[in-house]
C-alpha cells in the first residue's frame, strides 16, 4: 500500500527504529543530560540545580519521586519523559502527571514525542488512573498544537502556582508551629 504523504513515509521508517524503555540507575547521566538540554531549548538553563547524586536518589531510591521513559533511534538517545503520579480530588482517583517530554531537535518530526505520549497514556490506562495532565509553555505554539491534535484540552482558566527556595522556607518558618505539632505528618514524608 502506498503512503500518500511522503513526509509519514519517513516518519514510518524513524518510529519503526524507535525503542521506548523505563529508565535505569545506569541512566542518571543520560537523564541529567537531557535535562539540561531541555533548560537550554526553554532558555532556562540558569535554572538547573539536579545532580546526578540527586537524580539517583529521588528516581532510584527508596521511594521514587517519579519514574522516566527514554527514547532511542537506533543507539543514539532521542529524547524523554518524566512523570509521577497526582491525585484528583474529584475524580477519587490518582493520574498521571507528565513533568517533562523532550525530543533533541534532530530527532523532532519522527513521531517520538507521540509514541512517548501514547506510552504515557497507555500507563495512566493500565494504572487504573482517571487522567493524564501536563503543562506547556504558553509560547510553544508548535507544542501546543501538536497536544491539541492528540486530543488535549489546554485549560486556559488554570494557572500554576509554585513556592520554592527561600520563599519554600519562609512559607514552612512562618506557619503556626501549635499547629503543625497537633498534626501528625509522618505519611506525608515523601523525601527521596
Amino acid at each position: 500500500m502506498a503512503i500518500a504523504d511522503p513526509r509519514m513515509a519517513n516518519k514510518s521508517h524513524f518510529m519503526s527504529h524507535a525503542t521506548l524503555r523505563m529508565a535505569t540507575v545506569e541512566d542518571v547521566d543520560l537523564i541529567l543530560e537531557l535535562i539540561q538540554a531541555l533548560a537550554h531549548f526553554e532558555n532556562l538553563s540558569d535554572q538547573v540545580e539536579a545532580t546526578r547524586e540527586q537524580l539517583q536518589q529521588c528516581l532510584f531510591g527508596a521511594h521514587p519521586a517519579a519514574e522516566v521513559i527514554l527514547v532511542f533511534e537506533g543507539a543514539a538517545s532521542a529524547g524523554f519523559a518524566v512523570f509521577h503520579p497526582n491525585f484528583s480530588t474529584f475524580l477519587g482517583k490518582p493520574g498521571l502527571h507528565l513533568e517533562d517530554l523532550y525530543v533533541r531537535p534532530e530527532f523532532r518530526g519522527r513521531g517520538h514525542g507521540l509514541s512517548l505520549l501514547q506510552r504515557l497514556a497507555q500507563l495512566a490506562v493500565e494504572r487504573g488512573y482517571g487522567r493524564f495532565e501536563w503543562t506547556v509553555l504558553d509560547w510553544n505554539a508548535s507544542a501546543i498544537g501538536f497536544y491539541r491534535r492528540q486530543g488535549a484540552e489546554i485549560l486556559p482558566e488554570w494557572r500554576i502556582c509554585r513556592v520554592t527556595g527561600k520563599a519554600l522556607n519562609q512559607l514552612a518558618q512562618n506557619s503556626s508551629r501549635k499547629a503543625l505539632s497537633q498534626v501528625d505528618t509522618s505519611p506525608l514524608d515523601r523525601s527521596c
